[in-house]
């Protein structure tokens, strides 16, 4: 944790991602695109032993299987797109010596507009590292990918192709909780319970997320659950520094109007 504790948590973008499948449901793919998920669903079942016996092995998911299998697609970059980037950065204030955290979301139904917007952001602020929750694993390379989908250029903080580990200086709270051991996956709640922090899932989980997109079209119910992840995640950071996490009136969030640029 030393690197943690010398690295100014004024120079930390805290942030989280909200992901959907690209389409409302498997039967919206175009013929490529459900051929190629016909495939993937084939994959995930020979790697995860979704099978019974020798003679599915080669057998491609049918139909059904393939369709009841999309609701995962929103985690796979190929698949999915981003409805929501919340972002949390800290900042101290020197007449009430108290750190604030300061929130702001981008949440749009256009996913290039939306990420231009947060990429502008990065790109404003080339000297902040990044956090998040399984970050390394999820989120960093998500951003990354759909950034080149869209055509869109890489801010400094996710160009980070060629490099070695040890430069890429962006910090993820739950590789910093396993301590080197590559076999554990901690879930956030699960930590924040461990250090007495509000769990951030008292409304709506990660598997929620596409059916309050899609069928309840609630944007901003979605923004606000990503919030409380960053919340999370922030108070979190500041525990493994030994630091006291800051209090619920010591975040301040952007403006509903920029918070969310368009509702579905």
């Amino acid at each position: 944790m030393q690197i943690l504790r010398k690295t100014p948590l004024d120079q930390i973008f805290v942030l989280d991602i909200e992901t959907v499948p690209c389409v409302g449901c498997h039967d919206e793919l175009n013929d490529m695109l459900r051929l190629l998920w016909e495939h993937k669903c084939h994959a995930l079942r020979r790697d995860k032993g979704w099978r019974t016996g020798p003679e599915e092995v080669e057998a491609m998911p049918s139909h059904l299987e393939a369709a009841s299998l999309f609701a995962q697609a929103g985690i796979y970059a190929e698949f999915g797109r981003v409805v929501c980037i919340s972002v949390g950065c800290f900042n101290f204030n020197k007449q009430e010596e108290t750190w604030r955290f300061r929130v702001k979301s981008f949440a749009h139904e256009d996913e290039k507009l939306m990420l231009r917007e947060f990429s502008a952001l990065l790109a404003r602020k080339p000297q902040y590292l990044l956090c998040a929750h399984n970050g390394k694993e999820f989120d960093f390379p998500y951003l990354g990918r759909r950034l080149l989908i869209n055509g869109l250029p890489l801010p400094p903080q996710l160009d980070i192709a060629g490099k070695k580990p040890w430069e890429v200086a962006h910090f993820d709270t739950m590789e910093l909780w396993k301590f080197g051991d590559r076999k554990s996956f901690t879930s956030l709640p699960l930590l924040a319970a461990m250090f007495g922090i509000p769990t951030p899932k008292d409304d709506i989980s990660g598997a929620d997320v596409a059916r309050v997109y899609y069928n309840e079209k609630d944007l901003p119910r979605i923004v606000k659950y990503c919030q409380k992840d960053i919340i999370t995640t922030a108070r979190l950071l500041q525990k493994f520094r030994g630091d006291e996490p800051f209090h619920d009136d010591a975040v301040v969030y952007a403006d509903e109007a920029s918070t969310v640029m368009r509702r579905i």
